[in-house]
């Protein structure tokens, strides 16, 4: 038996706490049963009427359509640059001279050339030079005196042999002597009209066209070390400099006619299909925020090529220009309007969900969410065209608050 009479308050006070802790799990289970059931919060998005584009942006390069570049005609200095950079010019205008002391040189001893080989070619036609011809003249006439002697000659003494007043010895003789008369004529006669042969005949002749060339090789860089501008344009390069020396070939000047620029978008090669020709374009430049210059597909790629780390295909357009704001060599952004549809059912992007492939959405029917199969046509990043499934201001479920998953017959609120 106890020793004191409070032995059974503990036992009477457990007692009394088990209907509150089973009152308390009640509760609790209670009100995890409710919360399950609770409506689920939602971002939702409204069905809409309107349009749709899809499009492939990346960057492009600006280019002159007609551009001029003038490159030092030989090693020389610049005598004079009579623009600046950026300047506006005009068709004919003088812009940069250079030393043409060599060229001038090198252009007299090429008409000294000239002059020779046509001398030459002229005695080769005439049988030889002036004086030439004037001392074989004479020869011509002796020749010919000698032939006619000698053939009276051999008449005679075939006369005074039918006497028997001569040989048959003088007679031989005779005939002799007027073959060499004939041989030394006829060699005069070819000296006169075939001093040279075929071969000979165009050696005259080729020297006469190789010095032909270097004269006019030599009048056209003559004519390159005036620099003009060949059209109205824009001086955009100038990298000589006045007194500065150039070598064959150097880069002196670009000249552009900047009214109309052409523009060279690189397309990555997944979008290159998307192309086709007359397709819209919106050029913009970060150097004039907001502005933005409109264009069509002019060229389709006709190969891929690489493109720093991308593959791409090159595609061209022509923009106008006429503020002349575009410059050549500056990177531009591209937009290409690959489909465009007015006036059609459009929904959020992440509305649309794909179960084996088949495209649907949550649409919001009270506060419950039901599945809607839907077809679907036109796409951007942002929004899907919608050809059937769902009609204009119907409600679609986007995704919960709570990152919970969504499933058909779920209530919601939102």
């Amino acid at each position: 038996m106890p020793l004191n009479g409070n032995t059974s308050e503990p036992q009477k006070r457990r007692w009394r706490a088990t209907p509150v802790l089973v009152l308390l799990a009640v509760a609790v289970v209670a009100a995890f049963v409710l919360r399950r059931d609770a409506p689920i919060e939602v971002r939702t998005a409204r069905v809409e009427m309107g349009n749709i584009r899809s499009v492939i942006s990346t960057n492009g390069k600006i280019e002159p359509v007609a551009n001029y570049e003038a490159h030092a005609p030989l090693a020389t200095s610049v005598k004079q640059v009579l623009v600046k950079q950026g300047a506006a010019v005009k068709k004919g205008q003088l812009l940069v001279v250079l030393d043409d002391a060599n060229v001038r040189a090198e252009m007299a001893r090429a008409l000294a050339q000239q002059k020779a080989a046509q001398a030459d070619l002229a005695a080769s036609e005439r049988g030889g030079t002036q004086e030439e011809v004037l001392s074989l003249e004479p020869q011509l006439v002796k020749a010919r005196t000698d032939r006619d002697s000698a053939q009276r000659n051999l008449d005679a003494l075939k006369r005074l042999a039918a006497e028997g007043a001569a040989s048959a010895a003088e007679v031989e003789d005779a005939k002799n002597a007027l073959a060499r008369a004939d041989a030394q004529l006829h060699f005069l006669e070819q000296k006169k009209t075939k001093r040279y042969s075929n071969s000979e005949l165009a050696r005259v002749s080729a020297q006469r066209d190789e010095a032909n060339a270097a004269y006019a090789a030599a009048q056209d860089t003559l004519a390159k070390t005036n620099v003009r501008a060949p059209f109205d344009g824009l001086v955009y390069d100038l990298p000589a400099k006045q007194g500065g020396f150039v070598a064959v070939g150097e880069l002196l000047l670009q000249v552009a006619d900047l009214r109309k620029v052409k523009l060279v978008a690189f397309v990555d090669e997944p979008d290159v299909a998307r192309l086709s020709l007359g397709k819209p374009i919106e050029v913009t430049w970060d150097a004039i925020p907001g502005r933005i210059w409109r264009a069509t597909v002019n060229s389709l790629p006709s190969t891929i090529m690489p493109h720093g780390s991308r593959n791409v295909g090159e595609t061209t357009s022509i923009l106008e220009n006429a503020d002349l704001k575009l410059l050549p060599n500056i990177n531009v952004g591209v937009t290409i309007v690959a489909a465009e549809h007015d006036d059609v059912l459009v929904v959020s992007r992440e509305a649309v969900r794909n179960d084996d492939s088949k495209p649907y959405v949550l649409q919001i029917v009270g506060t419950e969410l039901k599945r809607r199969e839907v077809q679907t046509a036109l796409a951007n990043l942002t929004e899907v065209e919608v050809t059937s499934g769902l009609a204009a201001h119907d409600l679609v479920a986007i995704g919960s608050l709570n990152g919970k998953p969504l499933a058909e017959g779920m209530q919601v609120k939102y």
